[in-house]
């Protein structure tokens, strides 16, 4: 991994989700100006000008912040989140997100993700790789990252999970599917409780479930795509992250759209971990509002 020392380029990043009202925008900036706060990026959005749900996403410089993280907390909830109802979450300069990576034997997507990562492209630490099969433990090991090989055998789901959650427990913040070809229990994702993202080899909604790319062909496509979502208890419905899509012809078999297929599977795979990450996504039911 790239351990070069980076110039900090903000001191905390806040989200916030709230009903939309006039002067929200107004309390926020004028919080942070009380409190010696410098704002250097702000984006905001509201679904309805009138009865909507608002949405923001800021970053500011505030010198020794570092030591006064609690009453600085205890401050905005008592006199901005807590009067608007806000839901809202902080993340200070340096604090890296652990990350687990669930694979089976594709490997594309898990090879692109740690090369990114030793690049230092990917802000988070990646503390383990999870697969039920033992296919990729030499190319992790050159990562200098644990892999743990947790087989799924017939019938026994549930101990596979049982064994993963084990593993992860405490130790992740974000867990990332790279093509990881096991469908997870609903029991298994509310005993995990921290995010899931997943990458699905086509353009949701379309062609969901096994066997897309020949689906695709039979259908005479014009478009290979993937889709980067969160993962819900609802097969590939979660609130989408990111999309992708390539070109293609009536000339490509299966096989080329499969190959096409990969390429914008680790790209858009690539782009909705970062977006994460970078605090840039925020779920809103169904859907997302990605910043």
């Amino acid at each position: 991994m790239n351990t070069a020392v980076e110039t900090p380029t903000y001191t905390a990043r806040l989200l916030i989700a709230c009903a939309d009202r006039p002067g929200i925008v107004a309390r926020v900036a004028s919080f942070l100006y009380e409190q010696g706060a410098n704002i250097v990026s702000s984006h905001q959005y509201s679904t309805d000008p009138t009865g909507g749900r608002f949405f923001l996403r800021t970053e500011f410089f505030l010198e020794g912040l570092a030591e006064a993280r609690e009453s600085f907390q205890y401050a905005f909830q008592a006199q901005v989140a807590g009067p608007l109802e806000m839901e809202w979450k902080i993340r200070y300069w340096g604090e890296r997100q652990r990350i687990a990576i669930l694979v089976s034997r594709h490997e594309h997507c898990l090879l692109d993700l740690l090369w990114r990562w030793r690049r230092g492209e990917i802000d988070g630490e990646i503390v383990m790789v999870l697969s039920n099969h033992p296919d990729l433990a030499d190319q992790v090991a050159g990562a200098q990252v644990p892999y743990h090989h947790v087989p799924v055998a017939s019938g026994e789901k549930q101990v596979a999970e049982a064994s993963m959650l084990a593993l992860m427990a405490g130790r992740v913040d974000v867990v990332v599917l790279a093509r990881y070809m096991q469908i997870l229990s609903e029991d298994f994702l509310q005993r995990l409780s921290v995010p899931v993202i997943n990458i699905h080899h086509s353009f949701l909604p379309a062609f969901a479930g096994a066997d897309p790319y020949r689906r695709a062909r039979e259908r005479g496509v014009k478009l290979i795509g993937a889709t980067a979502h969160y993962v819900t208890a609802e097969l590939d419905a979660g609130p989408i992250i990111e999309q992708g899509v390539e070109r293609v012809t009536h000339l490509h078999s299966a096989i080329d759209l499969e190959r096409v297929g990969r390429d914008v599977e680790r790209l858009v795979l690539a782009r909705a971990v970062c977006l994460h990450l970078d605090d840039r996504v925020i779920a809103d039911g169904s859907r997302t509002i990605v910043f």
